[in-house]
């Protein structure tokens, strides 16, 4: 039976001749300058089965050789990597992305329907310009709310680590630091994470990593809307030391007019206060977990009213002003609170006028006599002057403790402390 090579030789004018690979930033890895080695028609590509050209590289120290695995044509259909088969735009698998983007595939999988279809989307292909999907892919939507969730911000380049070194799990490698393998514990072979499939992810079925993501996005959590209408402001946190009130602004004035952008370097949050309450919810269901600036994620939530803060501090026993005030040593545990102020009228009210042949007398409520009127004694030294006016009047208000002798107040009123009688005498 001859091999997929010889049957498509006849087709040798669509082999694949390319000068530079199709590879995402982390395959690709962090240094740009990389040396590549480049065979024409080295392999057969893993899902159309015909060849194309392989390039190999390493992407940093201590990494290990990378090649492509599938040719442009299947890369540029799908867009992914030719290596790992990861979304170019997402970094995520295809079956993730096909879920969020409610797209189905349409790729047949034998091998006559596969070659057909492979020429008809390189002739669209050619037609295009070539820096977009095609086919199904190329009109769907652009976005999902899912996929900016899961999506990755920042190259994951510890997928470009060496394998696990089989001699050292059996205990006999004897290179030391000098073996280009990990010298690490494999995983366990019932992981689901240890049989993956380049055709299954490809064509986006029974992908362990796929149904990892998928679960990861039914548990993220959610932002709930506050019930007070008056809030109409977001928290930014996780700004970072670059980004700036402007991109700040540039970012959130599409969903309504903004009253105020207040910016916090020291906690690295900002405070954005929109002028309406549904600016405010357009900007969080847009935001929340979604919003990237310069490669940061960003966690934008619900500001809270002025309000619910006073209440917590309330109730945790704090003041308004945030802070915790601890008794002082010596000073009584509460103290009487001053009696009220008294009005004009109240005050009119303490003169009590006993008759023409009697001289007013003046009720002891705190208010300096009149030229020419006697006080009468305070409570408890005497009996009243007049009986009939025994429980009239107002009650007097109790009086103030007296401090007992030898009482310290204050910690450094105590004579006996530390320093005072150096101090007293001069510092001697």
């Amino acid at each position: 039976m001859a091999t997929s090579l010889g049957a498509n030789t006849y087709n040798r004018q669509n082999w694949e001749d390319a000068d530079f690979p199709i590879l995402c930033q982390t395959c690709l890895g962090e240094n740009p300058y990389i040396r590549m080695t480049k065979e024409k028609y080295g392999k057969e590509c893993k899902i159309c089965a015909r060849p194309f050209t392989v390039f190999r590289w390493c992407p940093g120290v201590r990494m290990r050789f990378k090649k492509t695995e599938v040719c442009q044509t299947c890369s540029k259909m799908k867009n992914v990597c030719q290596t790992c088969l990861l979304d170019l735009e997402y970094g995520l698998p295809i079956q993730v992305r096909d879920t969020g983007l409610s797209v189905k595939d349409d790729v047949p999988k034998s091998d006559v329907n596969k070659e057909y279809y492979t020429q008809n989307m390189e002739r669209e292909i050619a037609n295009s310009d070539g820096t977009r999907a095609v086919g199904t892919l190329g009109k769907a939507p652009s976005s999902s709310d899912m996929l900016l969730k899961l999506a990755r911000t920042t190259p994951y380049y510890k997928r470009n680590r060496p394998h696990i070194c089989s001699f050292w799990v059996k205990g006999e490698c004897k290179r030391g630091e000098e073996c280009p393998y990990r010298h690490e514990k494999p995983t366990d072979p019932d992981d689901p994470l240890a049989d993956q499939n380049i055709k299954d992810r490809y064509y986006g079925i029974n992908d362990p990593v796929a149904d990892k993501l998928l679960k990861r996005a039914s548990s993220m959590p959610r932002l709930d809307t506050p019930e007070d209408k008056s809030i109409t402001t977001l928290y930014v946190g996780g700004l970072g030391d670059t980004i700036t009130d402007s991109e700040l602004r540039n970012h959130f004035y599409q969903f309504g007019e903004i009253r105020t952008i207040t910016v916090v370097p020291r906690q690295q949050c900002a405070f954005i206060q929109f002028a309406t309450r549904g600016a405010a919810e357009s900007a969080a269901e847009k935001s929340f977990n979604k919003l990237i600036i310069h490669g940061r994620r960003l966690n934008v939530k619900w500001g809270r009213s002025q309000g619910s803060r006073g209440k917590e501090r309330e109730k945790d026993g704090m003041p308004e002003s945030g802070m915790r005030l601890e008794p002082v040593p010596g000073l009584p545990g509460a103290l009487p609170l001053p009696p009220p102020p008294v009005s004009e009228e109240e005050g009119s009210a303490n003169y009590f006028n006993l008759g023409p042949s009697s001289a007013p007398v003046v009720m002891n409520m705190g208010l300096p006599p009149p030229p020419g009127v006697s006080m009468p004694p305070p409570p408890g030294f005497g009996p009243p002057m007049f009986p009939s006016m025994d429980g009239m009047g107002p009650p007097m208000p109790p009086p103030m403790p007296m401090r007992l002798p030898g009482q310290v107040h204050y910690p450094s009123q105590d004579p006996q402390r530390m320093g005072a009688h150096a101090a007293r005498h001069g510092g001697t």
